[in-house]
């Protein structure tokens, strides 16, 4: 695990849970050993937050590549902590450079670790689950792991888009988790992936209750007023 990850284990996390208190449903689906995906929806910045809270081993969270290219103190702080917290980058223009976050979450996968994704590709913007990318379950087949659905409420009350931290009181934070999808053996053609993708989405559904929308969320417009931290997307 690494040091500045096991710090935020230390002293994030117990602060957390003394402030909000979340509710925790399906811990015995997480493996004490192996790697594993989790998959969930992203309702807030601080889904990363509380999942990594939760979550009793490290987890490598996939991470927009601009945070990780950001200038002056503000970009060498943000670089820091997500190369300290073992973020993978992810670049978003597609081809070639966007498969370098596969690259990095395969041999993790295969050594053991846990990696976090979005399949929705960004926080819904109202609060339904929309289509799911496909990444996610290319992943599991490549790495030949699990994936672990994940379904998080309450953390778009706690801290909504636009604000910078999240604040006690506001609503209950519930992490579920749901049982691993095992999807070895798998063909990794486009209808294979969309099915399976299809099934995570469906799981993820059934653990958060919200409704579905059977097409891709739309991109997230930037407060103007207000800025945001660093977080994984």
């Amino acid at each position: 695990m690494p040091l500045l990850y096991t710090i935020g284990k230390l002293t994030v996390a117990p602060a957390l849970r003394l402030a909000f208190r979340p509710t925790v449903e399906g811990l015995e689906h997480i493996p004490a050993t192996g790697g594993a995906i989790f998959a969930g929806n992203h309702l807030s910045v601080a889904d990363e937050l509380f999942l990594g809270t939760v979550v009793p081993r490290h987890l490598a969270f996939w991470a927009k590549s601009e945070y990780f290219k950001g200038t002056g103190p503000k970009g060498a702080l943000s670089k820091f902590v997500l190369t300290g917290l073992g973020a993978i980058p992810v670049e978003r223009a597609g081809g070639r450079a966007a498969l370098s976050a596969f690259d990095a979450a395969i041999p993790a996968l295969r050594a053991g670790d846990f990696v976090a994704v979005y399949p929705e590709g960004t926080r819904s913007p109202d609060g339904r689950l929309y289509r799911g990318r496909t990444g996610a379950a290319r992943l599991a087949v490549a790495a030949g792991v699990p994936i672990i659905p994940v379904g998080m409420t309450g953390t778009d009350k706690a801290q909504p888009i636009g604000t910078r931290v999240p604040r006690p009181g506001r609503a209950d934070i519930v992490v579920r988790f749901g049982k691993p999808l095992d999807f070895t053996g798998r063909p990794d053609d486009r209808t294979s992936l969309r099915e399976m993708t299809d099934e995570v989405m469906s799981e993820i559904q059934k653990l958060t209750g919200q409704e579905y929308v059977p097409r891709y969320a739309p991109p997230r417009a930037r407060p103007a007023a207000e800025g945001e931290p660093p977080a994984p997307a």
